[in-house]
């Protein structure tokens, strides 16, 4: 009863071997790419072809053939396979033949007829080979089944686990070193190659090490699993394929590799070529910048703006032209991601083109440029950018307010600061005094509050206008010019005090009512009332 379940346990495992084919055809009579028929009359043993029969006798075809000698190699149990596989010439059919035989128990048969005329074997030698290989099977297929074999099986796998554990360990550990390594670095500020970068650097660095050492660690896991599957019989087949399919993988990454050298050349070539333009470019536009060159229709306040335009175009034309030439630009994966972004500049281009193109109005119109003191709506401060889709002011608070360039093109744009070379900012102040005060004396007391203000230029004497006459009071402006570099806010601080002085000092109200009858008294700050608690002089 055991022999017979023994018997029987082998034969169903020499049904599933059988059965498995593959299509990894290394020897002379199999097809190498084989069709389904093909593949039908190769008989395949432990995912290896051993030998594909063409020859029909009768009514049985080449692919009953096979399946007949499946059957036979069902009935052989554990003793037959210990014997010797034999070979004996004999004429069947009309045609010579070799009979493979094991323990006296023939159970193919390998006829003339089974031969190709293009692998110029005769048919001793396609026997000879035949022979060998299932002698080669027999052998391997005796020893993966020895109990012997699988403990030394189960104990490779345990030490290559324990070397593969000891990879992922000595990469965690490296790691750790690695990063202890630049953090000390960076404590100790030491300079690098690049000391301005050298802290992104360092992460980048690490991150880029952190990245190899998975990689390492899942490539030897993937090779330790293949290894493994391979060394025991009912995974033997798993194993193989996925050495194939890497070595099939490795195969095809460096022959694309290889294909796409020619094309990334010339995309190098190009992008090369493209970098010394646009530093030519920068060079000259640079001295144009300085106002050591000038060339006709540019301007040094717009040649910043010129120049990134400039590079953009040309970057621009130089993808265009190296795209073809770019590895897979004309997969469907590149259409998709053309399709992509696309869509995406399409949705969202409307307002950035509208801002952009504001941005581009403000820089060629010279409406303003960086360090210009402005007024737009109710903001006012100093321009610190010009960019393409906004413009930041720094204001009197030191807050910094971003407006977007459609919104300072569509509005109105005070520019205080002077065009007519010479440094400075022009600022004014109004005042409104009765009818009952002389419009000279008016004058008069503004420019000395002028004169007593620091910050002024005095070489542009200060200008009064009289703006309107109201119903109850006249409207006074002072219009004086800033020292290149002084603060807006605090000189015209500072010029408010002095007017309320000089007008205390010389008895002049500064009031504008809306009244019924003329006050008795007029509505002064006495000079010894300057100084009332808490102020001190």
């Amino acid at each position: 009863m055991v022999r017979i379940a023994m018997n029987k346990s082998l034969s169903c495992l020499l049904c599933y071997l059988l059965l498995c084919y593959s299509s990894l055809l290394w020897s002379a009579e199999p097809r190498q790419t084989p069709s389904a028929a093909e593949q039908a009359r190769t008989l395949t043993l432990l995912n290896q072809p051993v030998v594909m029969l063409q020859a029909r006798f009768g009514l049985t075809t080449p692919e009953e053939r096979v399946q007949r000698i499946v059957r036979n190699l069902r009935a052989l149990n554990q003793q037959d396979l210990q014997q010797p596989v034999e070979i004996v010439t004999i004429t069947r059919y009309q045609q010579q033949a070799v009979v493979f035989s094991v323990n006296k128990k023939p159970f193919m048969l390998l006829a003339q007829g089974d031969l190709d005329e293009g692998d110029d074997l005769n048919l001793a030698q396609a026997s000879q080979l035949v022979l060998q290989r299932l002698e080669n099977l027999r052998h391997a297929l005796i020893e993966q089944y020895s109990p012997h074999y699988l403990l030394l099986s189960a104990l490779k796998s345990v030490a290559g686990a324990a070397v593969l554990g000891a990879v992922c360990w000595f990469a965690y550990r490296s790691l750790g070193y690695v990063r202890r390594y630049y953090a000390a670095r960076k404590q100790q500020n030491k300079p690098g190659l690049f000391p301005q970068l050298r802290s992104f650097l360092g992460q980048f660095e690490v991150r880029l090490y952190a990245w190899l050492m998975g990689i390492l660690c899942v490539l030897g896991f993937y090779l330790w699993i293949s290894w493994v599957l391979r060394l025991f019989p009912y995974t033997r087949i798993w194993g193989m394929e996925l050495g194939e399919y890497t070595l099939q993988l490795f195969q095809h990454i460096g022959l694309v590799i290889l294909s796409a050298l020619p094309g990334l050349c010339v995309v190098i070539a190009i992008f090369v070529i493209t970098g010394f333009i646009v530093k030519l470019i920068k060079v000259v536009l640079l001295r144009v910048e300085r106002g050591t060159l000038h060339i006709p229709g540019l301007h040094p306040q717009t040649v910043g703006v010129t120049r990134k335009l400039i590079s953009v175009a040309v970057w621009l034309f130089a993808l265009s032209a190296a795209y073809p030439f770019l590895p897979g630009a004309n997969s469907l994966a590149f259409k998709g991601i053309s399709v992509f972004f696309g869509l995406m500049l399409t949705l969202g281009s409307a307002g950035v083109m509208n801002h952009a193109m504001s941005g581009l109005v403000l820089t060629y119109s010279r409406a303003l440029r960086k360090g210009d003191i402005i007024r737009v709506a109710d903001n006012e401060g100093v321009v610190s950018e010009v960019g393409m889709l906004a413009t930041k002011i720094v204001t009197r608070e030191n807050y910094e307010v971003t407006v977007p360039n459609a919104v300072v093109v569509s509005g109105r744009i005070i520019n205080l600061s002077t065009h007519d070379g010479n440094p400075g900012v022009n600022m004014t102040t109004s005042v409104t005094i009765g009818y009952d005060t002389p419009w000279r004396q008016v004058h008069a007391m503004l420019e000395l509050a002028a004169s007593r203000t620091h910050g002024l230029d005095n070489s542009q004497p200060p200008i009064v206008r009289q703006l309107s006459l109201m119903d109850w009071y006249i409207a006074y402006e002072l219009q004086v010019r800033l020292q290149a570099g002084q603060s807006l806010a605090g000189v015209r601080s500072e010029l408010h005090a002095h007017i309320q002085d000089v007008f205390n000092e010389f008895d002049v109200q500064i009031m504008s009512p809306n009244f019924v009858n003329q006050p008795e008294l007029p509505v002064l700050v006495k000079k010894e009332r300057w100084y009332s608690p808490p102020a001190q002089p």
